[in-house]
Order: C-alpha cells, then structure tokens, then sequence
C-alpha cells in the first residue's frame, strides 16, 4: 500500500526518538520513499547520520543549511509528501500545530502540508492528561489529522500509565490500514495474466513469442496500489514483483495459464488478459531431444486454448473483463472484431507499426476501443503510466 509513496517523518525532541530509527526501516522497507525533518532537540536523542542512512535521503532540520549553503524549503516538502507522520509528537510539537505556530521548520512543513497527516504522541502520564494537551489533541482531530493513540506502561519518568509512543510496526500497520480505506478499488478483486508462452516441442525446445511481461506485471502492481486484491498468472518472465502483496502463480503453457485462470477468474471482480499466449503448440510433444537426421522437418500443430474468450463465456454481470490486441493490418477492424466476438468491456490495442511500443519495450502506444466503439488514443508513454491510463477506464466503467 505504501509503495512509491512519498512520506515525510518529523521527529521530536523525545526519549521515543530511538523508536523513529525502526519505524523509517519499516516504511522504507514497505516502499516508500522517505524524508525526514527533526526539530533540534531530537537531534540530542537520536543522531541525523543514523535516519539520513536509514532513509538514504539527507535529514533536514533547519530552513537554512550554512554548509551547502541550501534553502530547505518547508512549502516544497510540504507538497512532495503524500503522508506527513509525526512520531514521536511531543506536548510542545502539538501544541504548536494546534495554534499555529511557526518557530521551526517542522512545524511550517506542517501549515504547508496537504496531504493526511498523522501523530503519535510521546510523553510523559501527567503532561499527557493535562487538559491543555487534550485540547490540542481535539483540535488537531477537528483539523483531520489522525493520532495513532500512544501505548499503557511505563514511562521515562518511572510512572505507569498512558503515553508511550506506539510502536513502528502499529505505527506502520495502521497508516497502512487508513490510508488503504480511501484506495478506489479497495474490496475488488482483480485477475491479471502477463509474458509470454511456451509450448513444449521436445524437452528443449518451445513455440513462443517474444513477450516480456512488462506490461501485465505494471497492470498488477497498478491495480493494487488502488487496492485490489490482485492475482497474476505470469508465462516465462525474469520479472521480479515489487509489491509483494501480489499473489503470482507462475505457468508456462497456454493450458496451464488456461486451468490458472480457471480457478481464479469466478470469484474476480475485474480481469485484464495481457498475455501473449501462443496460438498454436505442437500436436505431438517428443519424449526426448529431436535429433537433425535429415534435412527437413515437419511439426504438426494444433491450436491452443481460447483462454479470453473461454473466460468471455463464463463473465458474469458485474465482473469487468479486458483484453489486449496487437496488430499489423487493420489494427482497429480487427480489434474490435475480437472485443465483439470475447465478450470484452474494452480492448487495448497495439500496433507493430507504431514506433517505440509492444514486445520487449519499456515503454508502449495504446488506444482503448470500448464495447461501443469509442476510440481513445494515447501516447508514447512508460509502461507504468499506460498501466495508470487503463486502469482509470476501470475506475469509469465501475
């Protein structure tokens, strides 16, 4: 859920401020990409060097930089970050956002922010149950912020009770949970097939394209970064998943991409055919490695499974179902004579006459033909944006 999200953590002046160490492992562990502001008080609990090297990104702590002679500018950090978390919060830093204030840089990237903002407060049992900080507290809330409650126990000062600030994996597990309750596609369930092919024609050798995958394997991590709960069938890929929340289930044939599907489509609320699955596979698998007795060869083929227009078959009210179409000659014709003939809600298509795009490219040049014709082009663009591109016509159709 976190992944390429940009988080900015501020850390106070605490004795909880060793915890901040833990909590940027975890966020950058999880995706993110993470800056950091430290008043100048927690720079006497935990050391800028130690959270710059966690974070691989320098730590900022002043509007002005006398060494590189650099303006921090609180308004352009205010608006890269996509979560503020504020952790550990102290009495002071939340007093200060309640009314206003403005004596330090963190507290001014806090009035620039736009984004959700979080806090967790760290301090002591009696600061934290004074009326003056629970107010604080209540107006920050009225603001919208989000607090992460702090924890039961005992405390710096040797008394038991609330105050301690949660820990990095609570704080890490409910940012996550709140910012995946907003995500559009949170509770759907979505298919994904990508890559290529293979189909066997003797123990090393196989009928195949020239597919890398690229393109599914940015539909799947596009659509969980929306909230889907996703499922990718990969053909023969050297592709590593970023999101690690992505259920894949690796096949090489167009029947074992086929019976995948199978099991998964039912119950998927969307379902993006990306593949390049191989048309045809030999009629006849040889045991062993066909040796070259003689000059020529001959390799009967038979067609392999349908598998989007089988799925095409069983699409039940509801459930949205994409197909791809790449083309030399009469691209659109032939494209919408498949969205017809599958039963698709809309079909991306490419053209091996455009430049820059389809097999083995980073990047790629679509146009989306809905069930009713409608073209719309797109284009030269990164596989990852054209994921972005696809994914909103899902977002329209639901």
């Amino acid at each position: 859920m976190l992944i390429n999200k940009n988080i900015l953590l501020g850390v106070c002046g605490s004795i909880a401020s060793y915890k901040s160490a833990a909590l940027t492992r975890l966020l950058v562990k999880a995706g993110a990409n993470v800056r950091i502001v430290m008043t100048r008080d927690a720079c006497n609990f935990i050391s800028p060097l130690t959270l710059s090297t966690l974070s691989k990104n320098p730590v900022f702590s002043e509007y002005f930089d006398p060494k590189s002679g650099t303006w921090n500018n609180h308004v352009e950090l205010g608006l890269w970050a996509d979560i503020l978390i504020i952790a550990p919060a102290t009495a002071n830093t939340l007093a200060k956002f309640a009314k206003g204030l403005c004596d330090n840089l963190l507290s001014a990237v806090y009035l620039s922010a736009k984004c959700p903002v979080y806090f967790a407060p760290a301090m002591d049992l009696d600061m934290w149950k004074h009326p003056a900080t629970q107010n604080n507290i209540n107006t920050l809330v009225s603001y919208g912020n989000l607090m992460i409650k702090p924890a039961y126990g005992e405390l710096a000062s040797g008394l038991i009770g609330e105050g301690r600030m949660a820990e990095p994996e609570e704080i890490t597990e409910f940012i996550i949970a709140k910012y995946g309750e907003g995500l559009p596609l949170k509770g759907k369930k979505a298919l994904v097939t990508a890559g290529p092919t293979h189909e066997a024609i003797d123990p090393v050798r196989f009928i195949g394209n020239h597919s890398s995958g690229k393109m599914g394997y940015a539909l799947a991590e596009e659509l969980s970064s929306l909230g889907a709960e996703v499922t990718l069938v990969s053909g023969p890929t050297n592709i590593e998943l970023s999101d690690k929340r992505i259920n894949r289930i690796d096949v090489t044939s167009a029947e074992e991409m086929l019976q995948a599907c199978l099991s998964k489509f039912n119950n998927s609320d969307i379902a993006i055919l990306s593949a390049a699955v191989a048309d045809y596979r030999p009629k006849e698998i040889a045991s062993l490695k066909i040796k070259k007795d003689s000059p020529d060869y001959s390799l009967d083929l038979i067609k392999t499974p349908d598998i989007l227009a089988t799925l095409g078959q069983k699409k039940k009210l509801g459930q949205i179902l994409i197909g791809f179409a790449l083309e030399t000659n009469n691209e659109v014709a032939n494209a919408i004579k498949k969205l017809e003939k599958k039963n698709l809600d809309f079909i991306v298509l490419n053209s091996m006459n455009d430049e820059g795009g389809a097999f083995k490219n980073d990047n790629n040049k679509i146009t989306i033909i809905d069930r009713y014709k409608k073209q719309v082009n797109f284009e030269l663009k990164p596989k990852k944006e054209v994921a972005a591109d696809i994914c909103k016509k899902i977002l329209d159709l639901i």
